[in-house]
């Protein structure tokens, strides 16, 4: 069985800011949304800042790095 995965305080702004400046998200960035959505102790703030990402890689503006 597989251990829960538990989002590490600050990890969300953090993301963000490397996805913002490189233009491109990782496998490993993409699991970290994943898990972090998958939990419901996001604040408003972190949960926007993943929308911003979202939208970013929707519209084109983000390359998805393999």
């Amino acid at each position: 069985m597989l251990a829960p995965a538990h989002l590490i305080p600050g990890a969300i702004p953090e993301l963000f800011a490397k996805v913002s400046s490189s233009g491109k998200i990782t496998i490993a960035d993409r699991y970290g949304l994943k898990s972090a959505l998958l939990q419901d102790s996001l604040t408003s703030e972190e949960r926007d800042s993943i929308d911003r990402l979202l939208r970013a890689a929707y519209r084109g503006r983000l390359k998805l790095a393999t």
